[in-house]
């Protein structure tokens, strides 16, 4: 493919799809030229090319000086992209992209963070619901044939445990108060939050955990989050009780998780994430009881989400070309 030099006086965006994901996540020429009426002002700053799987990423990547993508080659990236200034992943979860010791030196990194709204909000309280009306036991039963009635009370006056109250966390905190619940969130800085009663430090969680009656994990996977509810916590879960898995496979250890899942009556759960992805057909989980499977596509939304990160992006580019610090910037040493 012939790439065309970037004209003068333009800023080259490089944009690059993977058809893997399908085109509820392609940033196409299309959608872009969308954008573009949205945001008059910058189509004639900007010299953008478009690519998918990274068929044309070392020329583009040459002169580009923002790039917009979902994973590409980190090695030398310095070398091959000496003019870049500026990444955007398409995603919120980064762990791909950690430990940033491929990142150069003054090359910022953004993320997706708070792009999903309200499709987030939507299933995070939907999953606390399906769980107080025991829809993973009753679907548990629907497989077997069995006719067993499970009943429950109102969710109004429960406890619900945000691990990581951060866009996603807060929007499940707002709803769960619209709910009635009592709202316990956990976060590093700890401060506070209008729809939560309580905020803890990850300290916390041991003795969190057996007030909860339903636990919705939305932190970021990290180094330092890994097997945050591990086997102690799952074991110290009570009796009745459920938990979401939102975030990253890596926050929770899943085979604890199934042993527990096992015992009939006991806890739920609801997951929408996995490693590996797509989960495996061998996979165990499969067929653990009480335990209800969405395959990561709960916050998606198929008509906006890359309207909304072009939007996202486009704004950024703005303070970028003002000499503004960027929303969504990502700390390289925290990891989010």
């Amino acid at each position: 493919m012939t790439v065309s030099p970037v004209p003068e006086g333009k800023l080259h965006l490089h944009i690059d799809n993977d058809n893997k994901l399908g085109p509820v996540f392609e940033a196409s020429r299309e959608r872009l030229d969308a954008a573009f009426e949205r945001y008059p002002d910058l189509k004639d700053r900007l010299h953008c090319t478009i690519d998918y799987d990274c068929e044309s990423f070392e020329q583009h990547i040459a002169t580009a000086e923002a790039l917009v993508c979902w994973k590409f080659d980190l090695t030398n990236l310095a070398q091959r992209a000496p003019h870049l200034k500026w990444i955007h992943v398409t995603g919120a979860g980064i762990e791909y992209y950690t430990p940033f010791d491929w990142l150069p030196d003054g090359v910022t990194f953004t993320n997706n963070r708070g792009v999903h709204g309200a499709r987030a909000d939507e299933y995070t309280i939907m999953a606390v619901l399906m769980l107080n009306n025991r829809l993973p036991q009753m679907v548990t039963s629907q497989r077997k044939g069995t006719w067993c009635q499970e009943f429950n009370t109102g969710i109004a006056g429960k406890t619900l445990l945000v691990i990581g109250v951060g866009n996603v966390g807060g929007g499940v905190a707002a709803q769960a108060k619209h709910f009635g619940m009592h709202v316990i969130g956990v976060r590093r800085t700890v401060g506070t939050h209008p729809c939560v009663d309580e905020m803890h430090g990850p300290d916390a969680i041991p003795d969190l955990i057996p007030r909860a009656d339903y636990i919705i994990v939305t932190a970021p996977s990290t180094a330092n989050t890994q097997h945050l509810i591990g086997e102690k916590e799952i074991a110290a879960m009570r009796p009745g009780s459920g938990i979401v898995n939102y975030s990253r496979a890596q926050l929770v250890d899943y085979e604890a998780l199934a042993r527990r899942l096992t015992d009939p009556g006991d806890i739920s759960a609801m997951l929408d994430v996995f490693d590996p992805e797509p989960l495996p057909d061998a996979s165990p989980l499969w067929q653990v009881p009480n335990l209800i499977i969405t395959p990561h596509c709960s916050s998606d939304d198929t008509d906006v989400y890359i309207p909304r990160t072009l939007d996202l992006f486009f704004d950024n580019m703005r303070r970028y070309l003002a000499g503004q610090d960027l929303v969504n910037r990502v700390d390289p040493v925290l990891e989010y």
